[in-house]
């Protein structure tokens, strides 16, 4: 089978696809020190405040945010290994549905219309097994990564609040979606990696031992899985 022959799990270096829009963070001004005006009444000149906006604008992919931090590569560890059993399962599976593809072709000008037919019978039953069991494997695991994904995108959007605001950011910008409308930004904006470092500054967990990957298969994330956090 073309594309969904495997169920295969994540690995950390993959994107998750998250899609957010531009976070827009807004700056609290203090007001400005009032001073007395020396004039012959000695009267004092009243207090003023003014609105700090630095002009700041940075970028941040928060799907790399995510699973850098440790929690995220604790989290997306445990979930790698949850499924690898079902993955190899399915491998399994599909090894037994191409060895059937590779019998019936070498088999078939020897076989009378009844044990073709049989054979083929039976290679469609399997086939139709695998996408059943590859289809159910598949939505468990969205579920369960977008559960990650949301509990742990919705503490990083108050880091990042916070982050903003402690660094009179004007505006933060996700760069995540490969259709941003960002074309381009120096280096020198992007503060995922100073965004990783406050949210573990917040949330401290050690960092996980790489778990090992599921025998016979490339550790990757299936297509189309649900990665979109949800705001708190």
């Amino acid at each position: 089978m073309s594309g969904k022959s495997k169920f295969n799990v994540f690995a950390l270096s993959l994107g998750l696809s998250i899609i957010l829009s531009a976070v827009a963070v807004a700056q609290a001004a203090g007001p400005a020190a009032s001073g007395a005006a020396a004039g012959a009444n000695n009267a004092a000149a009243p207090a003023t405040g003014a609105v700090v906006n630095s002009g700041k604008i940075g970028i941040v992919n928060i799907q790399d945010a995510i699973i850098a931090t440790n929690e995220g590569k604790k989290e997306f560890d445990a979930l790698q290994a949850r499924f690898a059993p079902k993955q190899n399962e399915l491998k399994t599976l599909n090894d037994e549905v191409e060895n059937l593809k590779k019998d019936l072709q070498a088999k078939s000008d020897k076989l009378n219309e009844e044990e073709r037919n049989k054979q083929v019978k039976a290679l469609e039953g399997k086939q139709k097994t695998l996408q059943r069991n590859y289809d159910d494997a598949q939505t468990e695991f969205q579920q369960a990564e977008q559960e990650v994904v949301n509990r742990i995108g919705g503490k990083m959007l108050n880091v990042l609040e916070k982050y903003a605001r402690t660094n009179n950011y004007a505006v933060i910008l996700d760069v995540s979606n490969p259709q941003t409308p960002v074309l381009w930004a120096s280096q020198g904006t992007n503060i995922t990696k100073e965004l990783v470092d406050a949210y573990n500054a917040e949330s401290p967990t050690a960092p996980a031992a790489p778990a090992p990957k599921p025998a016979g298969a490339a550790a990757t994330r299936p297509p189309g899985s649900a990665t979109t956090p949800k705001k708190p």
